[in-house]
């Protein structure tokens, strides 16, 4: 099983999702995206394996959101929200892990246990 997982290790909720995997045997591959942005292309596909839009994986209350007047509210194409993502990091919803073809929000850690 090839497990990766968007990983922030100052996050709690990270730190806890890598625990919960760790202690099912599963050894992720952690991408560290504060340091490494994914591009526009990764995160098409982790939301097609997401199953969700652009939206649901942007954390608005970060204070890059507010630098950037941006909110749930706005009407953007995909294209732009992602854009805006992949060039703000840290607004990237944490930790998501990818397993195959599909993926999972860790919010709360133990949802990703529904793709393992």
């Amino acid at each position: 099983m090839s497990v990766s997982m968007y990983h922030n290790p100052k996050c709690s909720k990270c730190r806890a999702t890598l625990t919960l995997l760790q202690e099912k045997g599963i050894a992720p591959e952690l991408m560290l995206y504060l340091e490494t942005a994914p591009s526009v292309a990764e995160l098409e596909n982790v939301l097609k394996k997401l199953g969700k839009g652009p939206k649901d994986i942007i954390r608005f209350n970060e204070d890059v959101a507010k630098e950037l007047g941006i909110s749930p509210e706005d009407e953007r194409p995909d294209s732009e929200w992602l854009t805006i993502i992949s060039g703000n990091q840290q607004l990237l919803e944490r930790p998501i892990v990818i397993n195959g073809d599909r993926a999972a929000i860790g919010r709360p850690p133990e949802r990703v246990l529904e793709i393992l």
